[in-house]
């Protein structure tokens, strides 16, 4: 039986990766609705090729959606609108899998309506998690929602793990046997800088991964290893494991995506090339496996595998995503936040490279932590760092 599709941020490259995925199945999986914010033109072109009942869009690019849509007689299609629009497609009853692939904290919502609607969410957003770990984790339990990580890292580790993982207790410690998650990261593009270079580095540098492609946000996140802290966040939160039993793994071929230790000597790691294909074709059929076009990994082309520890002096990113982890509450919700006004400032030619950590660090000691104990206070968190991290990139751009 045919399973609907939800893709929240279609246009992006996990949403065309999805697409490329049900492309090799269409027996088995149609798209139900697609969602853009800004790439209309693209959306529009989806929409023609796969009649989706629904296309969500910001409210401000309806007109210009319905255009498109009226040229092409897709007069048909339902627009929703906004973050209600998100929410509504995210939940519909006739949808059975969503992929949550929009950036940054926007995706919390509709993402956090997914599971509350007891959904098979393919969790590409990491930000919402890290936002509100602990609140989604607990819908996913109350609302049976099956919450299955597709960032190559922890989509490796939920492979790696053993059967019944998921069951044991949430309590922070490994189980099962497991002693110690090993997180891999490329190192991205600036891998062997010196702390001179990075202060030159330009936005068009640090867009350009040497493994992965992905957009530009992602890419600055990979650049300055904040990607790899919020990814330390959203494991701990997936796994129910501490963050002292993560280890961060520079890994530059990309080819190992994640690790997991045993307390008997064994180290289980899932391999393979760095196609985003890999994972979303897992957790979208899983505990099946589907074809997809990925080529198998060639061993004897990639026969020397490098591996060291992250350099937290050079990329403090890291370190301030593990501390605000320790921290815990709201803290996490905090560095997102400032990080992502970093980040856009960086691309904007406001500051500089070297700027984006600084910039998160001030605004987590400007900001008092307190507990996330609802999605509101964890949103009005969000909204306060954004306002002081925008303040600080001002200062700092002057």
């Amino acid at each position: 039986m045919s399973q609907s599709v939800c893709i929240l941020g279609v246009t992006g490259s996990i949403g065309r990766s999805t697409l490329k995925i049900l492309d090799c199945h269409p027996e088995e999986y149609s798209v139900f609705a697609v969602t853009a914010h800004s790439r209309i033109a693209e959306l529009a072109e989806i929409c023609k090729q796969y009649r989706p009942q629904a296309a969500v869009v910001p409210p401000h690019k309806v007109d210009e959606l319905r255009q498109l849509l009226l040229r092409e007689n897709l007069n048909d299609i339902e627009i929703l609108q906004g973050e209600a629009g998100l929410i509504a497609a995210a939940s519909h009853p006739q949808v059975d899998v969503v992929m949550a692939a929009i950036v940054g904290a926007a995706g919390l919502l509709p993402t956090l309506a997914a599971v509350k609607a007891g959904k098979r969410v393919l969790l590409a957003n990491k930000e919402a998690l890290v936002m509100s770990g602990d609140i989604m984790m607990q819908a996913a339990r109350e609302h049976h929602a099956a919450l299955l990580p597709v960032d190559s890292e922890h989509n490796a580790i939920f492979q790696c793990l053993p059967e019944g993982y998921f069951q044991a207790e949430r309590n922070g410690q490994p189980k099962l046997g497991v002693s110690r998650i090993l997180l891999t990261a490329s190192g991205g593009p600036f891998l062997n800088h010196t702390p001179e270079q990075l202060q030159a580095v330009t936005p068009a540098q640090a867009c350009k991964h040497p493994n992965w492609s992905m957009g530009q946000k992602i890419s600055v996140d990979s650049a300055t290893l904040m990607n790899k802290g919020l990814e330390l966040i959203e494991a701990c939160h997936l796994f129910a494991i501490s963050e002292h039993f993560v280890t961060v793994v520079v890994h530059p071929q990309s080819i190992i995506h994640s690790m997991v230790q045993y307390v008997d000597g064994s180290t289980l790691a899932q391999m393979g090339n760095p196609d985003m294909c890999t994972p979303i074709a897992h957790a979208l059929a899983w505990p099946k496996r589907i074809q997809t076009h990925v080529p198998p990994l060639d061993l004897f082309t990639h026969s020397h595998l490098n591996f060291q520890e992250p350099d937290t002096g050079r990329f403090p990113a890291l370190k301030l995503a593990r501390q605000a982890m320790q921290a815990g509450g709201l803290a996490p919700a905090i560095l997102n936040a400032a990080n992502e006004i970093a980040v856009d400032a960086f691309l904007k030619n406001q500051i500089g490279f070297t700027q984006i950590p600084q910039i998160v660090e001030a605004t987590l000691s400007q900001l008092e932590n307190s507990a996330a104990d609802s999605i509101e206070a964890v949103l009005q968190a969000d909204r306060s760092a954004r306002s002081i991290a925008q303040q600080i990139a001002m200062n700092k751009g002057s």
